[in-house]
């Protein structure tokens, strides 16, 4: 196939739309449903994605992409007891790598995958797929599926479900366009290959990274690479716990990123865990009740008349006070910046999220600065010496 026509672009009002190939075949079959223009955006961006994080940490590897940027990404480290209750895993479940991969790609930010597009790294296999199954999703591209697997998601939204299998073989030009206003650009892709050498040039006093905080870092990095700039993405435990993208200050982003890793902290708080909802509500409607639960918001869904909808009891109120308490504990998080960190002020905001570990291209002219406030909370900073800018 040379070709695929879509029912239209980004908006229903951009027609003729399409993808093809200017030479040979595309390296994508459609096995189910019907991909739109921004499901194959994703899914080729994400497929990029968890191809190189396979590659660095030689762990299968799953992302959740939305809207041109992934949600979360993560490589297959088992769950806890704990991250099983908050992605929502049955205790008697059985996950292979894979499926902790996705498990935890899709809990980095429960709310922001709502309706995402999967990338996997690897064959799609059953326990992938029984934990996509219960999950709202838009589509899923993999190198193959076993037989069950394809079954399952084939019955996903009526039989609708998008299911794609890319050649893990296809390699793309060296040389990569796009047209923008009747404008053709041209510039060489972005080859750079993520590996430990990025973090050697530690120009901290201390200088001990450890080895979880190297493969924390690689996919802090990798997911900065498909993330739209400016990007700023917290990892730990084998997975982005938050993801700032697409803002124009870089203070922001880090704001933004440490925000949703707050989020997925809080979500292990033992008032949160013992939240007891009624059966009707669905996985959405309880990650959206968490969120604002665990946010200065939480008399939206606390007040008097509320509650009794969502809950079998009503809940302690979740105090401001409670929750930065809770929020000291959180330790040795990784932090990667596409881009230098101009001033300290992402360094402090940084640390009252946990981070540790630090990786960035350094080259501002206030590196000094950012070094010392670094020193000052004994994190450990590498400059990689790489940009990197994804529009």
């Amino acid at each position: 196939m040379m070709e695929y026509e879509l029912k239209y672009g980004c908006n229903p009002n951009q027609k003729p739309a399409k993808v093809f190939m200017q030479e040979g075949e595309l390296p994508i079959q459609i096995l189910n449903g019907r991909p739109g223009y921004i499901n194959l955006l994703d899914a080729l961006n994400a497929w990029q994605l968890v191809k190189e994080l396979k590659r660095a940490t030689g762990l299968p590897a799953a992302t959740s992409f939305k809207h041109v940027s992934p949600a979360g990404a993560a490589v297959g480290i088992p769950l806890t007891d704990v991250e099983r209750q908050i992605y929502w895993i049955a205790d008697d479940m059985k996950l292979s790598p894979l499926a902790n991969a996705y498990a935890r790609a899709r809990g980095a930010d429960r709310v922001s995958s709502y309706g995402d597009f999967i990338a996997l790294s690897d064959v799609c296999d059953i326990a992938t797929a029984k934990i996509i199954q219960n999950e709202v999703s838009d589509g899923i591209i993999a190198p193959s599926y076993e037989p069950e697997a394809l079954s399952i998601l084939s019955d996903k939204k009526k039989g609708n479900y998008c299911i794609i299998q890319i050649d893990r073989d296809y390699i793309p030009k060296l040389v990569e366009r796009k047209d923008v206003f009747g404008i053709t650009f041209e510039q060489g892709r972005n080859e750079l290959v993520i590996k430990d050498e990025l973090f050697e040039n530690i120009v901290t006093k201390n200088k001990i990274l450890s080895e979880q905080a190297k493969i924390d870092l690689t996919v802090a990095i990798a997911t900065l690479k498909y993330t739209q700039s400016n990007s700023v993405c917290y990892a730990k435990g084998g997975q982005a716990i938050g993801i700032g993208a697409g803002q124009q200050s870089r203070i922001h982003c880090t704001r933004l990123a440490g925000q949703k890793a707050d989020n997925w902290f809080l979500r292990q708080n033992p008032k949160v865990l013992n939240l007891s909802f009624m059966e009707q509500i669905k996985r959405a409607d309880r990650d959206n009740c968490i969120d604002l639960y665990i946010s200065d918001d939480f008399m939206d869904i606390l007040t008097d008349g509320n509650w009794e909808y969502f809950f079998k009891a009503k809940p302690e109120i979740f105090t401001r006070e409670e929750r930065e308490a809770w929020l000291e504990q959180i330790t040795d998080v990784s932090l990667a910046s596409d881009a230098f960190l101009p001033f300290g002020d992402n360094i402090i905001r940084a640390y009252k999220s946990g981070v540790k570990y630090i990786a960035q291209p350094g080259g501002s002219i206030r590196d000094d600065n950012v070094i010392d406030t670094c020193d000052k909370y004994n994190m450990v900073m590498c400059f990689t010496g790489i940009r990197l800018f994804h529009h």
